[in-house]
């Protein structure tokens, strides 16, 4: 008799070992932790948690997601645990600023990762940013911004917030103020309805999920947009790379743009087994896929326009082959 159970247990036994190993991370019912490098409110919050909500369905044994906010000098803080101190077991992911993957090759404070061994595990859209300004603003045009002071909302280093306004001065002669101390966009876009600031250069994507009516309905300028390629849903809009005069300029605009095509970038830490990569990526390409998900995009007011993890990877080695005294000058301008 007992042996006849001790035959029963085996088997047992080594069919729960087998579901906890395809459980993968989560086995023991341990979460997944979405890291998200800025406070509510913003883009990133809203895309971190829409993709927190959808990915886990995608996961081995179906995790429950615990979103994060993690913000501090432009989502550095973030990608600095998730680099050093994050598990590397594929419990724990995150989202962080596009452009936060220039800063350690432009020697930004407080970029203490390598974009180049961190794991890359996709975007859900790539970005245009724009510039805007509230109607009452004595800036409406470029031309404007050559001649008169627009005072623009920053919500830190490695941010577009700060990068482009800062840069665009040096390069161009753009004449931004920018007033420091915002936790994510969606309080400069609090600041503006008060008065308080002129404008902001944010993504097009976040002003039009967090403002719809702004755009549409014509309550703020549209001063230029800029990324890697002009928007078709904004062609009126001056595009950037128009307005260098020199190819120095053009060089300089086009390295200080090119984290516009890194998007929303989720990644998780470096160094994880082959097998835990794989189990992220395939499962945020899943995601993109997931009605459920696209719906809820579109609640958002979102675009989706994802891109793989190994597509972000190759385009962060490209950005990184940038020729040195190009990196050197935009990297001392937006310090």
């Amino acid at each position: 008799m007992v042996a006849g159970v001790l035959a029963l247990q085996a088997p047992a036994a080594s069919l729960t070992q087998s579901l906890a190993q395809d459980a993968g991370p989560f086995a023991s019912g341990k979460p997944l932790t979405m890291i998200i490098g800025f406070g509510p409110g913003g883009g990133y919050d809203l895309w971190g948690r829409v993709v927190a909500r959808h990915i886990t369905k995608h996961l081995p044994g179906k995790p429950n997601a615990i979103p994060q906010n993690m913000p501090g000098a432009g989502s550095f803080t973030a990608a600095s645990n998730i680099y050093a101190i994050a598990p590397k077991d594929g419990s724990t992911m995150g989202i962080i600023a596009r452009d936060a993957a220039l800063g350690p090759l432009t020697g930004q404070v407080g970029a203490r990762f390598d974009p180049l061994q961190i794991t890359w595990i996709g975007t859900p859209t790539t970005e245009t940013n724009v510039c805007i300004a509230n109607q009452n603003a004595k800036v409406k045009t470029f031309d404007d911004l050559l001649k008169t002071e627009l005072i623009v909302g920053d919500t830190g280093p490695g941010t577009g917030t700060r990068a482009y306004p800062r840069a665009l001065n040096a390069i161009l002669g753009t004449k931004f103020k920018l007033v420091a101390g915002f936790p994510a966009s969606s309080d400069v876009f609090l600041a503006m309805e008060r008065g308080e600031v002129d404008g902001i250069c944010e993504s097009l994507d976040s002003v039009d999920g967090k403002r719809p009516d702004w755009i549409s309905q014509k309550k703020v300028n549209l001063i230029f947009q800029g990324g890697t390629e002009p928007s078709p849903e904004i062609k009126d809009t001056p595009f950037i790379l128009d307005m260098a005069k020199t190819a120095e300029q053009k060089q300089a605009i086009e390295f200080l743009y090119a984290g516009q095509g890194i998007g929303r970038p989720f990644v998780a830490p470096p160094n994880m087994p082959p097998e835990r990569v794989k189990m992220l990526r395939d499962a945020f390409n899943a995601t993109m896929k997931d009605e459920e998900f696209i719906a809820d995009v579109k609640k958002q007011r979102l675009d989706l326009e994802p891109h793989t993890g190994e597509q972000l990877e190759a385009l962060i080695r490209k950005i990184y082959a940038t020729p040195k005294p190009i990196v050197e000058r935009v990297g001392e301008l937006i310090k």
